[in-house]
């Protein structure tokens, strides 16, 4: 689940705490071009807000060009504009989630790229 606290006692909206917090993610790269966002209702869920306030964000977040919604696949960060940056961070994403279906720990899965990176 993404690493997100809304505070229920700040000025700025629930949904804008939301959008600045995804969208600093993105430019932070800390979600790549490929990743899957949590599903309207599961993020609504986890973050303990109104499932209308994340479609809210999803949908201006969508219009921005941040993130894109396939259908029943779900909704996922949109390419960076960079083919090749974006070629990167989609097989970076496949890895991750080939090494997690193994059963691989994320510090499993960083050990792995440490190791390849000073095998290369």
């Amino acid at each position: 689940m993404l690493d997100i606290v809304i505070d229920p006692g700040s000025p700025v909206p629930p949904y804008e705490q939301l959008r600045q917090r995804i969208v600093t993610m993105v430019r932070r790269d800390e979600l790549i071009a490929g990743t899957k966002l949590p599903t309207v209702r599961g993020l609504a869920e986890h973050l303990g807000i109104a499932p209308n306030t994340v479609a809210k964000t999803y949908r201006e977040l969508e219009q921005l060009g941040i993130i894109e919604t396939r259908g029943r696949a779900g909704t996922f960060v949109a390419d960076s504009g960079d083919p090749t940056r974006t070629l990167a961070q989609r097989a970076a994403t496949g890895y991750v989630r080939e090494l997690r279906t193994l059963g691989m720990s994320d510090d499993e899965v960083l050990e792995f790229v440490v190791a390849a990176l000073r095998g290369a």
